[in-house]
C-alpha cells in the first residue's frame, strides 16, 4: 500500500517535471519563432533599401552622407548576431530611412516618382510588420521569462538551462518627446 501510495506520489513529480519542461521549451520556441518573424521582416526591409537609395540617387546626387549612412547601418545590421546588437542596427537603419525620406522631401519631382511612392508604400508596410513582429517576439519573450521565473518553474529552468531572453526595446533618442514646430 505505501508502494503504491510512494508510486503515486512519484509519478504526478515526474509527469509534472515532464510537463513543465516541455512547456518551457515550447515558450523557448515561440520566442526563437518570434525573433525569426522579426529577422524576416528587417531582411524584406533591407532588400526594399537599395531600390530606395538608386532612386533617390538619381534626383538627389549630392546628398553623399545620407546614402553613406544607410550603407553604415544595412552593414550594422548585417555584422549583428544578439538581439541588442539587432535592435541598434534597427535603429540606426531605421534613422537612415528617415534622412532619405528627408532629402525626398526637397525633390518634388522624385516625390511624385511612381517608383519612389511604391518602394515607399512598401516600406511603409514592412514598418508595420516590423511593428507588430516586435510586439509579438516581445509578448513571447514576456511568457518565457515568466515562467522561468515562478516556482516551481524556476527550479526546473535552473537545472535545465533555461536563460531569460532580451526584450526589443526602444533606444534612448526614440523614447524623447518630438518636436512639432509650425
Amino acid at each position: 500500500m505505501i508502494g503504491l501510495i510512494v508510486g503515486g506520489i512519484l509519478l504526478v513529480i515526474i509527469l509534472f517535471i515532464v510537463f513543465a519542461y516541455n512547456n518551457l521549451v515550447a515558450l523557448r520556441l515561440k520566442v526563437d519563432n518570434g525573433f525569426a518573424q522579426i529577422d524576416v521582416q528587417l531582411k524584406r526591409r533591407f532588400d526594399l533599401i537599395p531600390n530606395l537609395i538608386e532612386t533617390v540617387k538619381g534626383y538627389a546626387k549630392h546628398e553623399k552622407t545620407v546614402f553613406e549612412s544607410v550603407t553604415k547601418a544595412r552593414t550594422s545590421f548585417l555584422n549583428a548576431k544578439t538581439v541588442e546588437e539587432k535592435n541598434d542596427a534597427g535603429n540606426m537603419l531605421t534613422g537612415a530611412l528617415k534622412s532619405i525620406f528627408a532629402v525626398a522631401e526637397n525633390y518634388p519631382q522624385l516625390r511624385a516618382s511612381e517608383n519612389f511612392k511604391e518602394l515607399q508604400s512598401e516600406l511603409s508596410d514592412t514598418e508595420s510588420k516590423i511593428s507588430y513582429a516586435r510586439q509579438f517576439y516581445n509578448d513571447m519573450v514576456q511568457d518565457y521569462n515568466t515562467q522561468i521565473a515562478v516556482f516551481p518553474n524556476s527550479l526546473l529552468a535552473g537545472m535545465f538551462g533555461f536563460q531569460g531572453k532580451t526584450f526589443f526595446g526602444a533606444n534612448e533618442e526614440e523614447r524623447k518627446a518630438v518636436k512639432v514646430q509650425f
